[in-house]
């Protein structure tokens, strides 16, 4: 945890504006999820205090923190803001990089989505429309949540085997999308040093083979026709993950016949004033309404 301070003063946590709380919803703190041999793998939960006539769509909220800090509390008021919208939903705690390298922090936010499909009747929630969203470090983890559906090797062991860890619509806030090409490329030897250490902390001893280590972890690896539809936001002066890497993804899904909007936010940089300025949560929530009320089936 010693880059913490680096990473803060970088801008890789951050806390979106939402709402603080409210009466109608109801919050369940350190719910235990999993397991990681023996220690034991938490999330937050909320949902509206009104009983459900049918399960609700569930978003699933992955928090940033360039993999070596952050926490799922980060998450509570955007998830407090969809439980008032009427969504079941979830703050995902997961190892970090100094406890675990990749690929721990996917095995942990797979076992949340097969933890939560597993007890869709417990929750009342839609298991056909769980749709995820992170910032950073956790818009990767959410666009690999929705590229790796079926990937065995990053399925984990954590619990609740022969549950679909699938999602049905993902929500990417600038999160690195292709490690291969933003490694090698140019960019690489000027970028921001924290977040050149975030990265080699995140594959750990899997750095002295970084081209596979690269490609695993990367979104775009596994971009394929079976994907579900994605939104993804990025700003333009981005100085932590280059707005390149959203353009990849997108390139990526819409090669594979996926649907994948990519919302602009001109001269933006990582979360910033600048960037939460220009509302990027609207197209985020119309986004989700348009795709889980459609949605059915994994």
């Amino acid at each position: 945890m010693g880059r913490l301070p680096g990473l803060l003063a970088a801008g890789l946590l951050m806390a979106r504006p939402g709402p603080a709380g409210s009466p109608a919803v109801i919050v369940e703190r350190g719910v235990e999820y999993g397991r990681a041999g023996t220690r034991p793998l938490l999330m937050d939960l909320s949902h509206p205090r009104e009983a459900a006539k049918s399960g609700r769509p569930a978003i699933v909220l992955v928090h940033g923190g360039g993999w070596v800090g952050g926490d799922r509390g980060d998450m509570m008021k955007s998830m407090v803001g969809y439980a008032e919208a009427g969504y079941f939903s979830a703050s995902v705690g997961y190892r970090l990089s100094p406890e675990a390298a990749f690929p721990a922090q996917i095995h942990d936010c797979k076992c949340a989505i097969r933890f939560l499909r597993g007890h869709a009747k417990r929750f009342a929630l839609d298991p056909g429309r769980i749709g995820v969203v992170g910032w950073s470090a956790g818009g990767h983890l959410a666009a690999l949540l929705g590229t790796s559906g079926g990937v065995r090797e990053l399925e984990g062991d954590g619990g609740w085997r022969g549950v679909s860890s699938r999602v049905q619509a993902v929500c990417d806030y600038f999160g690195p999308a292709d490690f291969t090409d933003w490694m090698t490329g140019h960019e690489w030897g000027a970028w921001n040093e924290d977040a050149k250490r975030a990265v080699l902390g995140l594959f750990g001893d899997a750095r002295r083979n970084r081209p596979a280590a690269a490609r695993m972890a990367s979104p775009v690896t596994y971009a394929s026709k079976d994907d579900p539809p994605f939104l993804i936001i990025h700003g333009t002066a981005d100085p932590i993950v280059p707005f390149r890497q959203s353009e990849l993804l997108r390139e990526a899904l819409r090669k594979a016949g996926v649907e994948a909007g990519l919302v602009t936010v001109e001269g933006a940089g990582h979360g910033d004033a600048s960037f939460w300025a220009a509302k990027p949560w609207e197209p985020e929530a119309a986004f989700f309404a348009r795709v889980l009320k459609a949605v059915r089936g994994i």
